[in-house]
């Protein structure tokens, strides 16, 4: 909550206890009116410095109410005394409750922070638009187009100059933000996350402090953006990586190309969980990886002109991702190019194949997830309850314990071939992307877990840039070794897929 709305909404409170309290007396009416003008000029600056948003609309309107009231009542003061007290108690009823939808809405929709990023290094950013030439859209058919991708680069910059990025950039991506979507509330509730900066600053001069920085490929969950990963991105960036995060068009929630067209959704949410298509979709997902690889090898040979020649450590990748994402990192990881990689909270696709993932993985489990995968890898028989619960039929659950068996055995690769397994209690699906801080109401949902976004945030990042430093950077803390008191919720479970 910014300062000047927080102090807006306690000075209308405020005027509505004494405009309640106020009967008669000149010098009680003229404080009202000048508690009402000091709200109005606070109204004034917030408009000015912090910027108007519909969420209080119902805050301006009572702050402009008082204003209007206590003048008049100044002014003429007999005229109250005409009023009904049933009309001035429907009055005071409604105000009531429009200072409380304001509170709400206040709570609901904050204009938060992202985390602060931990490492020496500002951070710079960049956008490019890429075209593969080799590869037809296969989810548009109705255009004849090759695969396009929007990718936002993260790196180490020195002396960056004016204001931070936005977290999302006022545009056709918040006309198409889902969480206004899910909950059913009008689009423009979400105008407000223009408002919110990041920690980045828009080609920024690359740091020269090293010559050259690994590279790491960022991939988001399914119907989600690489706006989410935002501070993921950032922290690494300033502990000395280049992070490529990769809109992977037609899955995401939005995708804005440079000419202005936007593209939304065209996957299918339905079909998403049938083997098949789950794979078919999966496929596009690895070789866009792939093909951003190939663009940032001609980036650092100077072919492709960015500030980036010379600049990108090649011999040294990494990848990951968040659910569907995560699943992408898997498979791609038998890329030759690629280091090491991790999966956060996401299952697999292309399962079926026999295992050969022997180079550096982490898979990093909500502890929902993992409970999930546990009680499969433990032979768990449900019962008629337990199955009813969940909503299926046995039938159902029997084949999708089969399918899972399928992706333990994965698991169990990793974690014999010098791999890490873990998870995080009380985490759940999105405290793994910056979506939970957008609004509390998630934790009430089940969405994300009890714990405090910056707190998960703060786990997660942790975690991930000790992998990363130990296989892209030989700087082994040993975090990923043995549980710490520093983080109780992190569970080490690698020797279990050992058995």
């Amino acid at each position: 909550m910014r300062i000047f709305e927080l102090l807006l909404l306690l000075s209308n409170i405020g005027l509505f206890g004494l405009t309640i309290m106020i009967k008669k007396g000149e010098r009680k009416v003229k404080l009202l009116l000048i508690a009402s003008s000091l709200s109005a000029i606070l109204l004034i600056i917030h408009l000015i410095t912090e910027g108007f948003r519909i969420q209080l609309v119902f805050l301006y309107c009572t702050s402009f109410f008082f204003l209007a009231i206590s003048g008049y009542r100044y002014f003429k003061k007999s005229a109250f005394q005409k009023v009904s007290r049933f009309i001035l108690g429907t009055v005071y009823t409604l105000i009531a409750i429009m200072l409380m939808l304001s509170a709400a809405s206040l709570y609901a929709f904050p204009v938060f922070e992202l985390p602060e990023p931990t490492g020496k290094y500002r951070v710079g950013t960049q956008t490019f638009h890429f075209v593969d030439k080799k590869r037809k859209e296969l989810f548009d058919q109705a255009r004849d187009r090759n695969r396009e991708l929007m990718v936002q680069v993260w790196y180490p910059a020195t002396q960056p100059s004016g204001k931070p990025a936005p977290f999302i950039a006022e545009g056709s991506m918040l006309k198409e933000e889902p969480l206004s979507k899910t909950f059913g509330f009008p689009a423009i509730t979400m105008d407000y996350l223009k408002y919110i900066p990041t920690h980045s600053y828009v080609k920024a001069k690359i740091s020269t402090e090293s010559r050259s920085y690994p590279l790491i490929i960022l991939n988001h969950g399914y119907q989600s953006s690489k706006v989410y990963h935002t501070s993921q991105a950032e922290n690494l960036a300033s502990h000395g990586y280049i992070v490529a995060s990769i809109d992977h068009t037609y899955s995401t929630f939005a995708t804005v190309f440079p000419d202005g067209r936007t593209t939304t959704m065209k996957t299918d949410m339905n079909q998403i969980a049938e083997t098949n298509y789950r794979d078919k979709v999966g496929k596009v997902w690895t070789d866009d990886i792939t093909f951003i690889i190939d663009q940032f090898e001609q980036m650092d040979t100077g072919k492709i002109k960015t500030p980036f020649k010379g600049r990108l450590d090649m011999q040294h990748i990494g990848v990951f991702g968040h659910s569907f994402g995560g699943a992408a990192s898997y498979d791609v990881a038998s890329d030759s190019r690629i280091t090491a990689g991790i999966d956060m909270d996401g299952g697999l696709y292309n399962y079926h194949r026999n295992p050969r993932m022997t180079k550096p993985f982490m898979f990093m489990f909500s502890d929902i997830t993992f409970k999930r995968f546990n009680e499969v890898r433990q032979h768990h028989v449900y019962t008629d309850e337990e199955i009813k619960e969940m909503g299926a039929s046995r039938a159902e659950i029997e084949k999708e314990k089969k399918d899972t068996e399928l992706e333990i055995e994965h698991f169990k690769h990793v974690a014999h071939h010098g791999g890490h397994i873990l998870y995080l209690k009380g985490l759940t699906h999105y405290n793994f992307a910056d979506v939970q801080f957008i609004t509390p109401v998630l934790q009430h949902t089940g969405l994300t877990g009890d714990i405090d976004p910056t707190r998960a945030t703060s786990i997660v990042n942790k975690y991930t840039l000790s992998f990363f430093n130990k296989y892209l950077k030989n700087k082994d803390d040993h975090l990923l070794d043995r549980p710490i008191d520093q983080y109780p919720e992190v569970k080490l479970v690698t020797p279990l897929f050992k058995k």
